[in-house]
């Protein structure tokens, strides 16, 4: 795997190394013939490289102070360092996962009192599709979908529970940085295109009510002038955040996917997107949650922020992703995420048909975590007052 662009970031999975230093660690499927021969002409490889570039230049950074270099005061001894926080709420073969490897960084953003409060939870949710009538899953086999009764019982259910609606930019501002964020967050992700009647039957009111802006996971191969013209409108009215689902999108990126094709599905989008919407898309809601060690490394490279997976292994915490790392037998079709190293680029989402049956489960794990890091806070300052003050600086009071 290529080493990692960004130096806060560590690609493989660093689960049990997260805490232990201050200082950073160092035959294919077929493509579509006439839209992959044209994405990979000169014109279309520099719109690529011109997008990359700028999703590359507003991907968050956390600090731009170097690594420690100081000597630590010899007369103050640094205590060891709290193991991460655990909890018996997610499946026993389900383990969150760090991606910081810098515990310095880690510990100023924690403990800033500006940043998002420990115990900051984050919880994807997936629709499919919202039925206005009743659905009959066992008749359809289709288990995905939800009915319009069942869709607005979740949407109160997670107000009256304290969440509340971010956008991808929030969720990555929160996940690379601790930035600030509802204490209870919730990204509402919907995947496909749709026209905008779908969006103004569903989710309008909840933005006209609450605020919420929804995430639209849009696939790009379709150049219908009516469909492009109506989710622009959306875009630009501020309500519907459009992200990117693929460019074919139907055939699922695999470890037997060829080069042409991996660079197609998540390079074509970024030239999509800014020809139809005018923006660069942060997040890559991976068509049938199928991905890859390469074609993570793909999406890392044109500037990918996060990446969704279909799997529904828990909420995400900074620093703190619920991953598994081999095959679960009970849930065979959950893909591991160990193998592709890069948590940020495979987080989970939960079923919108399940998602009222997890509140309490997401709350609970955001509590646990609160009462944790209250637990470890003296413990965790004085390491960073010992360690990594005489670098990064003492940690930042209240802003104005």
């Amino acid at each position: 795997m290529n080493a990692p662009r960004h130096p806060f970031l560590l690609l493989p999975l660093l689960g049990a190394l997260f805490l232990q230093a201050c200082a950073p660690a160092a035959p294919g499927i077929p493509t579509l013939t006439v839209d992959v021969q044209a994405a990979q002409t000169q014109a279309v490889a520099t719109v690529f490289a011109q997008a990359s570039q700028t999703a590359q230049a507003a991907l968050p950074t956390a600090t731009s102070t170097p690594p420690p270099t100081a000597t630590p005061d010899p007369n103050r001894t640094p205590p060891p360092l709290p193991s991460r926080f655990q909890t018996d709420l997610l499946n026993p073969l389900d383990a969150p996962q760090a991606y910081l490897a810098d515990s310095c960084q880690y510990l100023r953003a924690k403990w800033d009192p500006n940043s998002a409060e420990p115990g900051t939870v984050l919880m994807p949710i997936m629709f499919h599709g919202i039925a206005k009538g009743e659905v009959n899953s066992a008749a359809t086999g289709v288990y995905h979908d939800m009915s319009m009764k069942d869709f607005r019982l979740l949407m109160e259910d997670l107000k009256e529970q304290g969440f509340e609606a971010v956008t991808m930019q929030q969720a990555a501002d929160f996940l690379y940085n601790n930035a600030k964020i509802p204490r209870r967050s919730v990204l509402l992700i919907v995947d496909d295109r749709k026209y905008r009647q779908s969006f103004d039957d569903t989710f309008r009111k909840y933005y006209q009510d609450w605020g919420w802006v929804v995430i639209n996971s849009y696939i790009t191969f379709d150049e219908r002038p009516d469909l492009w013209q109506e989710n622009a409108a959306l875009e630009a009215e501020g309500w519907v955040d459009h992200q990117a689902h693929g460019y074919v999108h139907n055939i699922n990126i695999t470890n037997a996917s060829d080069e042409a094709y991996i660079q197609q599905e998540l390079g074509k989008p970024l030239e999509m997107f800014q020809k139809y919407f005018g923006k660069t898309p942060i997040a890559y809601i991976w068509p049938g949650g199928s991905f890859s060690q390469r074609g993570v490394q793909v999406a890392r490279e044109l500037g990918y922020q996060l990446g969704f997976t279909v799997n529904p292994r828990g909420p995400v915490m900074y620093n703190w992703v619920p991953q598994a790392s081999a095959v679960d037998p009970m849930r065979p079709s959950y893909l591991p995420e160990g193998e592709a190293g890069d948590p940020l680029l495979t987080l989970p989402r939960y079923w919108s048909p399940d998602a009222r049956n997890y509140l309490d489960t997401v709350r609970k794990i955001g509590a646990e975590a609160a009462v944790y890091a209250e637990s470890v806070r003296a413990t965790e300052i004085e390491y960073y007052d010992i360690v990594c003050a005489p670098t990064y600086g003492v940690l930042p009071v209240v802003g104005p």
